[in-house]
């Protein structure tokens, strides 16, 4: 299919300006561009936007250019800036951002008594541990949430341009007030930073060995700590608030666990400790799976020889079951020539997987029934 019959199929017509070419302006330059729409590219790191370009996320800026949609995509201590001069320098553009924090720029850009009808915020839920236009991605926004925060001034052919956007790159709009924005990802996204990079720390100082016994558990809990400090300073000290509410509940959460720890065959102190771990059972059973859904699903522990190709031949016979994996983790066991492939599949399924894998010898390591 040729690029003009893709720009006309798209969601998103005419040229597209993004202010920032590192990972979410580039990855949001690609999957623009992969449906045939004109991407001009800009940022204040000239090795930056040239990489960028490079790669392919879309082209420099011409004088001619008359951009219908501008996306800001720098780090949030110059969001507001950068914004402003975007909706002063295009007139006619409709200006969105997407920085993970969406009440502070909004209320700056408010003391300053900018205009802001043609400015709408929004934030796509997505990244990576690395940043920059090397590690960008076409499909970086599939299947994630895009929040878009309209207000009253906000007309409605530049919210559907905004949410056509998300749209057009895979992502699933959903609308929120800056506030409501800024309380939940100080819960599902800021927070978390926090405790991965706090726990992680930890082991800075541990023994050689005792990181030897390293599993899946705190290699999960601390994936995120990889992250940029000077970009989580900025994230944090802005969204500063809501972020300290919940740092404050979870540190008297902590001590109450610590606190029955402590004597661990007094009175109530057993219960503390099983309500702690309930409570999290049960936040866990209301975080949404695949689709969107709350469901539960069985998991099937495989083990799986570190040879090329046996991975994608446990997929292929999972699929002449009939399986379908909802989900996978892979762990390697250290000094071990083997992995171990942590699936999730569906509770009626998961009966015939395991006796069709082990018909099949494969080596079931564990399942939910266990």
């Amino acid at each position: 299919m040729s690029d003009s019959k893709n720009a006309r199929a798209s969601r998103v017509s005419g040229t597209v300006r993004i202010v920032g070419a590192g990972l979410l302006g580039s990855s949001i330059g690609h999957a623009l561009r992969s449906h045939g729409v004109d991407v001009v590219l800009a940022d204040a790191s000239p090795s930056q936007l040239r990489l960028a370009i490079d790669y392919g996320a879309g082209r420099s800026a011409r004088d001619d250019d008359q951009p219908g949609l501008i996306v800001v995509a720098v780090p949030p201590d110059v969001t507001a800036d950068v914004i402003q001069a975007e909706l002063q320098s295009h007139p006619d553009a409709v200006v969105t951002d997407v920085a993970s924090v969406k009440l502070e720029p909004y209320l700056e850009l408010r003391r300053r008594g900018v205009d802001l009808t043609r400015y709408i915020g929004s934030h796509p839920l997505a990244g990576r541990e690395r940043g920059g236009a090397i590690s960008a991605r076409a499909d970086l926004f599939i299947g994630r949430p895009w929040v878009v925060c309209r207000d009253e001034e906000t007309r409605a052919a530049d919210l559907s341009l905004v949410e056509g956007l998300a749209l057009e790159v895979g992502a699933m709009p959903l609308e929120m007030t800056p506030e409501e924005h800024d309380r939940s990802v100080a819960l599902t996204s800021h927070v978390p930073q926090v405790v991965a990079s706090l726990l992680a720390a930890r082991l800075g100082a541990a023994e050689e060995g005792s990181l030897r016994l390293a599993g899946q558990g705190v290699r999960d809990t601390t994936r995120i700590a990889a992250s940029a400090p000077e970009l989580w300073v900025q994230i944090l000290s802005a969204n500063a608030e809501p972020v300290v509410e919940v740092l404050d509940a979870l540190a008297a959460d902590l001590r109450e666990v610590s606190d029955a720890l402590r004597s661990p065959d007094a009175p109530g102190a057993r219960r503390a400790v099983a309500d702690a771990i309930r409570a999290g059972n049960e936040g866990v059973e209301r975080l949404p799976g695949k689709h969107g859904q709350n469901r539960r699903f069985e998991q099937l522990i495989v083990m799986v020889d570190d040879t090329p190709g046996q991975l994608g031949r446990l997929f292929g016979e999972l699929g002449e079951l009939g399986v379908n994996v909802e989900d996978l983790r892979l762990e390697h066991s250290p000094g071990a020539e083997f992995g171990l492939a942590d699936i999730s599949v569906a509770p009626a399924a998961l009966r015939g997987a395991i006796e069709g894998l082990e018909a099949r010898g494969w080596r079931i390591a564990g399942n939910t029934n266990d």
